[in-house]
């Protein structure tokens, strides 16, 4: 089964979003936060509605 796309319980700013989708595709975290800030347009609204829809990561045990 591939991976989810879900918010991450470690690397997270404000909720997580940008952290979750920086571990989903293996880049740095910091670049898509700055791909978010320059990035014309409504991303505000993409990162509210992200914020929504993607499923919490609950941190493992092991």
């Amino acid at each position: 089964m591939k991976n989810k796309l879900k918010k991450s319980s470690t690397d997270k700013s404000i909720s997580g979003v940008c952290g979750g989708i920086a571990e989903h595709f293996g880049i740095s975290s910091l670049a898509v936060r700055l791909l978010f800030l320059l990035l014309p347009g409504a991303n505000i609204l993409i990162y509210l509605i992200l914020t929504n829809t993607m499923a919490d990561n609950h941190p493992s045990l092991y």
